[in-house]
């Protein structure tokens, strides 16, 4: 990101020095008017905006981050009856 806002701010810096060397000085007598004007203000408006927006690399959409679900688990004690018929009773874990 570095990298790109260093690009941009030197190009925008080249840009205005070689817009306003190659500008003959504004005199008095016969300045720019209301119309010149205006159009500049818009002409760095834009310029301004574009930048702006070149600098912000991001995607408009992110997908949110999925959902953690804890798991619901409790004990439950089961009996079972073993192969010489005695029956044993065991805590088991059970998840759902």
């Amino acid at each position: 990101m570095r990298g790109s806002l260093l690009r941009t701010g030197g190009t925008a810096a080249l840009t205005a020095l070689i817009l306003f060397g190659a500008h003959p000085a504004a005199q008095a007598r016969d300045g720019i008017g209301v119309g010149g004007a205006a159009a500049l203000g818009v002409l760095g408006g834009v310029v301004a905006g574009t930048a702006i927006a070149s600098a912000n690399n991001r995607p408009v959409y992110a997908a949110p981050p999925p959902a953690y679900v804890e798991e619901v688990c409790h004990i439950e004690r089961r009996g079972f009856i073993d192969p010489y018929g005695v029956e044993h009773i065991r805590r088991v874990r059970v998840c759902e």
